[in-house]
């Protein structure tokens, strides 16, 4: 390979290093929970996605386990030529009955769902409208489009309704408003009753991402349109967080819509399909949902405990009711500083930066979820404290 090009990706790294944005992984010894070990260290965990604590239950190790043994390890191919077993078709079903839509399609993660979403359903005659702190894969997924492109400030329902006002005077055929359900840097929810409305309004279709939902928002946990008791025309989402926190997305929503996407959503044709034992696992995590909700009762309970520790504590966090409680310092470095001490405390935090969010908002992104305990939770707030007061935080 040339020098200069090795030279200058090298430059480029060691100014990333220099800035203080550089992203370092620790090893975990452990399956992931509550508390995980990282080398020879138990540490309490409190940045995985793993809102219900399913990614180590022992009811979807043995789902998985038990159906290897009679689906076999994988797929060796995309879904349309031999890679779609009736498993795969249950697991699509159970989520689209789950979500109370028509049908879903599995996707290998919600990037590719996301990726793939767009493209098949809309052209230059048509307008997709993006709130300005959708997630990457929305993005990206509307670059792949050739729809008319708008985006709308953050939540912000007076900049959306001028922007769809804009689509219908530029001649848009067809207009998608698309969102966040939870914006998963400051766990804001996306306010979906008046998105609806407008919609409703401009004659626009909905489409929400729910991965920082589903599992766990609403009364029956089928996320923010649950929450909020408002119907979404068609939703995305992701069996890697609450659902087992293992990988594998999908797309769920009105069956013409599903029909096409499997005709044409490039990332469903042309990526092999999960494996069994994920979809075997997922079925599972859908079951322990649906019968209790006694998971989803205790994450808010440490929620709000959390929450309330922090702030006496001092610390600047962004309002909400989420278990995404974003504990604000500003600076990439002081993240970095204050996460490398948090670890030094037994507290396994990552801190969150430029251009995961804007310069200047750095965070320690810090997560609830419902294998943690009162005495966790206690022992983290003490590292909070101590961390907090070495790092001139509090």
């Amino acid at each position: 390979m040339a020098t200069a090009f090795l030279d200058h990706i090298s430059n480029t790294l060691t100014q990333i290093d220099a800035d203080g944005l550089y992203k370092r992984e620790r090893l975990i010894t452990s399956p992931q929970g509550g508390e995980i070990a990282v080398g020879d260290r138990r540490v309490i965990n409190l940045c995985a996605n793993n809102y219900l604590g399913l990614a180590d239950h022992p009811d979807l190790i043995k789902a998985a386990r038990d159906v290897m043994e009679d689906k076999g390890f994988g797929m060796a191919s995309v879904r349309f030529i031999c890679g779609t077993q009736d498993l795969h078709r249950t697991l699509e079903q159970r989520i689209a009955t789950f979500l109370n839509t028509d049908d879903s399609i599995l996707f290998a993660a919600c990037f590719d769902a996301n990726g793939g979403l767009f493209e098949p359903l809309l052209t230059a005659e048509d307008a997709i409208i993006s709130d300005s702190l959708n997630h990457a894969s929305i993005i990206d997924g509307v670059r792949l489009c050739k729809a008319q492109r708008y985006r709308y400030a953050n939540n912000d329902m007076t900049d959306l309704e001028a922007k769809l006002k804009d689509a219908r005077a530029n001649g848009a055929r067809h207009i998608m408003i698309a969102t966040d359900g939870v914006f998963s840097m400051d766990g804001y929810l996306a306010n979906l009753p008046a998105i609806r409305a407008l919609a409703d309004q401009y004659d626009a279709v909905v489409m929400v991402d729910d991965c920082h939902a589903t599992g766990f928002m609403g009364p029956r946990g089928a996320g923010t349109p649950d929450h909020f008791g408002v119907d979404v025309d068609i939703l995305t989402g992701t069996l890697g967080k609450a659902l087992g926190g293992a990988i594998g997305g999908y797309i769920a929503g009105p069956q013409p819509v599903i029909d096409l996407l499997r005709q044409r959503a490039r990332p469903y044709l042309f990526s092999n399909s999960l494996p069994p034992a994920i979809v075997a696992a997922g079925i599972e995590a859908i079951r322990l949902i649906e019968e209790g909700a006694d998971l989803r009762k205790r994450l808010f309970e440490n929620t709000k405990f959390w929450r309330e520790g922090l702030t006496a504590l001092g610390f600047d966090l962004l309002p909400g009711e989420h278990p995404i409680v974003p504990v604000m310092l500003g600076e990439a470095q002081l993240a970095q500083d204050m996460a490398a001490r948090l670890f030094e405390e037994g507290v396994y935090v990552s801190g969150f930066f430029f251009p995961v969010v804007p310069r200047g908002q750095a965070r320690i992104r810090t997560q609830m979820n419902a294998a943690l305990t009162r005495e966790d939770l206690n022992r983290a707030l003490k590292a909070f404290e101590t961390a907090g007061k070495a790092c001139g935080v509090v």
